[in-house]
């Protein structure tokens, strides 16, 4: 195991700045959904997972995806950190097994589900496409 460059003190305030709500890839998602004349709410803590944004009309919820933190299948941002592995591996496979379980306990209750991954959000025209998709909408 490799030291740390920072102290901890440092490290947790850096740790502190990374965003569980308004992050840059739910902005884009957001205004994507709204360009398009989608409407939603957001953070509905009465919903398993407090999904990122929900569409009542549609029975729909929506997260978006850290690729890191939620580990997107072949994607070159979901990578493994190489030093403190006993640290990361259960860390990161925890937040894949909360998310299976929102994501069941939603179905259970009678919402459809839909995963936007933050690469996704980096090509507004791929997201758009995405979220018609997602919406059985014709371009």
């Amino acid at each position: 195991m490799s030291a740390d460059i920072v102290s901890p003190e440092h490290r947790s305030k850096i740790m502190s700045m990374i965003k569980g709500k308004n992050t840059r890839p739910e902005m884009v998602v957001r205004s994507v959904c709204h360009e398009m004349g989608l409407r939603y709410r957001l953070y509905r803590k009465d919903l398993p997972g407090k999904p990122d944004l929900v569409f009542p009309k549609h029975r729909l919820c929506i997260f978006v995806h850290g690729c890191f933190w939620h580990r997107h299948p072949d994607c070159k941002y979901a990578y493994t950190p190489k030093s403190r592995l006993d640290f990361w591996q259960p860390k990161l496979a925890k937040n894949v097994e909360r998310d299976a379980d929102a994501q069941q306990a939603l179905h259970t209750l009678g919402w459809r589900v839909a995963i936007i991954w933050e690469c996704h959000t980096k090509n507004r025209e791929f997201l758009r496409n995405e979220i018609r998709k997602i919406f059985g909408l014709r371009a």
